[in-house]
Parts: structure tokens; C-alpha cells; sequence
């Protein structure tokens, strides 16, 4: 069985190398630190999901999930936000523009991040 693929969208090397290494365990990770790198990894490969970051050089995240979602190539792409931002009015936009989850990174570990990302495989694979 292939490994599944997972783009994370992060403009911090330091924590987008982490997230990184953690995941290619289990997954295979691409890595883009903005918007225009993001959207080059997906006219040549089609992640299983996205962990997107908000805060971003150029567009945000938010622009980001928005043209995601509308774009039916990429639409069924589910996207973890993982931000350090975390205010309601944040979360509840990131879930109404299509977000399956929201994580504020000082909450959780990089094991809970690859737990979420695993039950969210199980979810959809099942």
C-alpha cells in the first residue's frame, strides 16, 4: 500500500522540518512556505491532506483554503489548520471555508498532531 501523502503549508523552517520528519515515518510530506509554493506542489501532485498554516508571506491561510475548496481538483482535500492563531472568529472561518480540524500549536505535540492526522485517515479510509 502507497504511503499517503500530506503537504504541509508552513512559512517556519524550524517547525515545518519537525512536522516534517515526524510525519515521514508513517507518510510521505512535501513542504511549501507560501502560497505560490503551495499551489506549484499541487499542479504536479495531489496530497491526501493538507496541514496549512495561517499566517503566511503573500496570501494567508485563509485565502489559501478558500481557493483550495473551490477548485474541484482539490476540494475533497481534507486541511488541518495548525496555527497560532486560535480566537473563535478564527476557527469558526477556517470551518466555514471547509477545514476538518483546527489545532492552535501551543496546544498540542507533534504525536497529537500525527494522531489527528491518522484518525482523520481512518475516518475517511475506512
Amino acid at each position: 500500500m502507497d504511503k499517503k501523502k500530506i503537504l504541509i503549508i508552513e512559512d517556519d523552517d524550524f517547525f515545518r522540518q519537525m512536522i516534517s520528519k515526524k510525519l515521514q515515518k508513517d507518510f510521505e510530506a512535501g513542504s511549501a512556505r507560501d502560497s505560490k509554493e503551495a499551489f506549484a506542489y499541487l499542479e504536479t501532485s495531489l496530497p491526501d491532506l493538507i496541514i496549512l498554516d495561517l499566517i503566511l508571506p503573500g496570501l494567508d491561510g485563509f485565502e489559501i483554503l478558500s481557493i483550495i475548496k473551490k477548485d474541484k481538483k482539490t476540494a475533497g482535500i481534507p486541511v488541518i489548520v495548525l496555527s497560532n492563531l486560535g480566537q473563535a472568529e478564527e476557527i469558526e472561518r477556517a470551518k466555514s471555508l471547509g477545514a476538518s480540524d483546527f489545532l492552535v500549536k501551543i496546544n498540542f505535540t507533534v504525536e497529537e498532531i500525527l494522531a489527528k492526522i491518522k484518525g482523520i485517515f481512518k475516518e475517511r479510509y475506512l
